[in-house]
């Protein structure tokens, strides 16, 4: 259970303000089909997640020993580093042409799952994999953190995120991190 509480929290934080939220905000204004991006982004994570997750997991099987402790703390700490630099759109909006509701969850699910590769939240779930060696409950819960936070965007939209003040919120998530490479360094 530690595996799922841990991955939720931690990619639900780590994912405010971050440039798929930011891309879930656009969709929502473009399109105004909010279940369709809601499935698809949601389809996207899970496949995304479980890829990362199971590189993290073969990682830890195949790659143990201490100097594996040390390489997930200092990952940890990096990913620290990095939620402190905010994460920017590119210009390209969406095109607002494809209105129906498959066409908006299929542009929806790849848009995400192409953004998504490389993301923080997905190199942290390879992290927790390796931390926790449970693909399930690693993806269980990074999925949910992820939809405890784009949900939310899509329903709001812009106007929801204007209201949130990032910079504090990237600070909290830089905190989870370092005091998750922490632990994990000081862990037996």
């Amino acid at each position: 259970m530690e595996a799922f509480l841990v991955s939720t929290g931690l990619v639900a934080i780590a994912e405010i303000g971050d440039k798929t939220m930011l891309l879930a905000i656009a969709l929502a204004a473009a399109w105004r089909r909010p279940m369709p991006i809601i499935l698809g982004i949601l389809v996207a994570t899970l496949a995304n997640h479980a890829f990362a997750a199971l590189a993290g997991t073969l990682a830890a099987q195949y790659l143990g020993g201490p100097w594996m402790k040390w390489v997930v703390g200092l990952a940890f700490l990096g990913f620290a580093l990095w939620a402190l630099i905010p994460d920017t759109l590119d210009d390209d909006a969406p095109q607002t042409t494809i209105k129906t509701a498959w066409g908006v969850f299929w542009t929806t699910t790849a848009a995400f799952f192409l953004v998504e590769m490389g993301d923080k939240t997905q190199i942290a779930t390879a992290g927790l994999a390796v931390r926790f060696e449970n693909l399930l409950l690693v993806v269980a819960g990074s999925t949910l953190g992820m939809m405890l936070v784009n949900g939310p965007a899509v329903l709001l939209g812009e106007t929801a995120a204007g209201k949130f003040p990032l910079k504090y919120i990237r600070w909290a998530a830089a905190a989870a991190f370092a005091a998750t490479g922490v632990w994990v360094l000081l862990a037996g």
